[in-house]
């Protein structure tokens, strides 16, 4: 939903009942929205920007365009600060202006790039995406993921408006080629009036921001449906905000480090949540530098992730597979082999690449030493919070470290989307607080419009609750803790049901490497549609998303009166040998973050411990929160 949806003339009068009240009404739905409270430069901005934009408006006799604020763009968290809704004034089509606001006074483009920026009066060489260049990119996005927008681009367009700045103070950002036109300022008001005459008029029926709010959007393009398509040709990805800045960042970083050359190195260093779009961010680097023949080459820790990157890009274009690698590929590398290695998953990196403990005689160099060794920009892309095995290192603060160690400067980017979980920050924030893995305890689900949240009451309830969803064209997996053994195949090609719960048995994914009887292997497990059926785990899951998501809570991790109690007798993960108690604990809640966090549209909770099915209930309301 739209955070508010008003008039212009309602928001440009000082005195008006409405315009007193507005921000208040934006606070109370934005908290609603998401559970949070808007920061100070959020209300700030809707106290002076959207001012300044209605006035405008009402200047120019557009007082009854509709104005859409805080506009969510579909199947994310990102949002526009307003989609301007009326009718085009010569055609009578729908129009929108999707507008960025921008408080800023000056600022100058960075060179060497085309889209960064900086400010004036932000921290010195924090790079800021060009605003023509973020609401392009919403406006594309808009246009991708909206039903009723397809195949009517042209009903859409965009602008970025800095209503106090004067031209001379970003004459740079004005003469950059992504300005196209759409960047107005204080100076150019009228400028972006006539921008705004030649787009739409008011709707009097209001039928065009009607038809805007009500549509179906179309479900986002999975990350390894289109992963051949964008390392090959790049058409399917919409890189957003942060998104687009840290893959800007990227390309300069390289650019800079070979005109200052002697070797030089620079890290950029991405951290981002699950389905915050690091994966996408890769594969789109993946796929610009090697169109641009550059050394590069993607790694990961994941056998699952790689092996199914590496055969849907071969099923496209032979030998493009070798682009995808492993971390612990690069003992040997010489310095600087790469022009650019790109390290999805880096919360994956181990001490040494030879499993061997840091110290001993069989020792090689740290595994992160290796990976910045092999390249003039080493791109670490991470989430601290899905390291789920004892030995797993990639943190922020050990790549800060090795990076001060050589001398070598690291470039930040917090990404702050969320594509996965239908765009639902709630729910990651409800799953983090559900865990302890952040303050303020379980809470009631409150619900979502994006996202869905059940409990079923058996695992057949569960299985076939997502067998529904798949007969309705979504894709489905369920994923258990580690706590059954997993047997090999028989040797007539039959799985072993070793996920025993009551009456009902199912089968893990294959432990072997190939496929028996039609099904995958484990680490085709998550994309192949033959994957249904059998029972996912952490190593099999981590990586991926499907539409809707089953996940099992094992003994391992059950809720005893107030907490919370990891349960070590109950695992069956010899990676977890020897860990401490509080590792333990940490690993386990970080395993099942990550198994709650793979679903697009809905997640569906289960456990076989009475106490905690009975929490997961009342966390989650009857109703429409239950498992029909």
């Amino acid at each position: 939903m739209t955070l508010l949806r008003t008039s212009a003339r309602s928001l440009a009068d000082d005195a008006a009942p409405d315009r007193r009240q507005y921000v208040e009404d934006l606070k109370s739905a934005y908290y609603f929205a998401y559970r949070q409270r808007p920061s100070r430069a959020e209300i700030n901005s809707w106290h002076v920007s959207l001012h300044e934009l209605a006035r405008l408006l009402v200047s120019a006799d557009l007082a009854d365009v509709e104005m859409l604020v805080e506009y969510p763009l579909p199947m994310c968290s990102l949002r526009a600060d307003v989609v301007l809704a009326g009718v085009h004034p010569r055609t009578g089509e729908p129009a929108y202006v999707v507008v960025e606001l921008k408080q800023w006074s000056a600022a100058r483009a960075i060179r060497g790039s085309d889209d960064l920026c900086e400010v004036r009066g932000t921290v010195p060489r924090r790079a800021q995406l060009h605003p023509v260049a973020q609401v392009r990119r919403y406006g594309e996005y808009l246009v991708a993921l909206t039903r009723v927008l397809d195949g009517h681009g042209h009903r859409v367009s965009g602008a970025a408006f800095l209503h106090n700045a004067e031209d001379r103070d970003v004459s740079s950002l004005l003469s950059a080629p992504v300005a196209d036109g759409r960047l107005f300022t204080h100076t150019s008001r009228n400028a972006f009036l006539t921008f705004l005459h030649e787009r739409l008029v008011p709707d009097p029926d209001h039928l065009a921001a009607d038809a805007l709010l009500t549509s179906r959007c179309a479900p986002t393009t999975t990350l390894l449906e289109a992963a051949a398509e964008e390392v090959l040709h790049r058409r399917h990805f919409t890189l957003l905000g942060e998104q687009q800045k840290a893959f800007s960042l990227v390309l300069r970083t390289l650019a800079e480090v070979e005109r200052e050359g002697d070797g030089r190195k620079e890290i950029v260093l991405v951290n981002g949540g699950p389905g915050s779009g690091k994966s996408v961010i890769a594969l789109s680097l993946l796929g610009e530098l090697s169109r641009r023949g550059r050394a590069v080459a993607h790694a990961t820790g994941s056998k699952s992730f790689t092996t199914t990157l590496q055969r849907k890009v071969t099923e496209e274009r032979s030998g493009t597979g070798k682009l995808f690698t492993y971390f612990n590929s690069f003992e040997r590398a010489r310095g600087n082999d790469l022009d650019v290695l790109i390290l999805d998953e880096a919360h994956r990196l181990r001490e040494t690449s030879n499993g061997a403990p840091p110290g001993s005689k069989w020792a090689r160099r740290r595994q992160i030493d290796e990976l910045i060794e092999a390249a003039r920009v080493p791109v670490f892309l991470l989430d601290e919070h899905q390291v789920v095995r004892p030995g797993e290192m990639g943190t922020a603060e050990a790549i800060e470290k090795a990076a001060a160690e050589r001398g070598i400067a690291v470039r930040h980017v917090d990404l702050d989307a969320q594509f996965r979980c239908g765009g639902s920050r709630a729910y990651e924030a409800w799953v983090l607080q559900l865990l302890g893995l952040a303050p303020g305890g379980p809470h009631t689900w409150r619900g979502d419009d994006n996202f869905e949240v059940r409990v079923a009451d058996s695992p057949a309830q569960l299985e076939d609750f997502l067998q529904a969803r798949r007969d309705e064209g979504h894709s489905a997996r369920i994923t258990a803790g580690f706590c059954w053994p997993w047997s090999r195949p028989n040797k007539d090609g039959t799985l072993v049901d070793d996920v025993s719960i009551g009456p009902w048995r199912r089968p893990w994914n294959i432990s072997a490497p190939h496929g028996v009887g039609g099904l995958p292997p484990s680490d085709l497990w998550a994309t192949d549609p033959a994957g249904f059926g059998q029972i996912g785990c952490i190593y099999t899951a981590q990586g991926f998303e499907y539409s809707w998501n089953g996940v099992i809570l094992g003994p391992d991790l059950v809720w005893r009166g107030q907490n919370w109690h990891p349960n070590r007798s109950e695992s069956r993960d010899t990676a977890l040998n020897g860990s401490s108690d509080a590792d333990f604990d940490r690993l386990i809640k970080n395993t099942y973050k990550v198994l709650l966090t793979r679903g697009m549209a809905g997640t569906v909770l289960y456990s076989p411990d009475p106490e905690t099915r009975a929490k997961l209930n009342e966390l989650v309301p009857g109703g429409t929160g239950r498992v029909p």
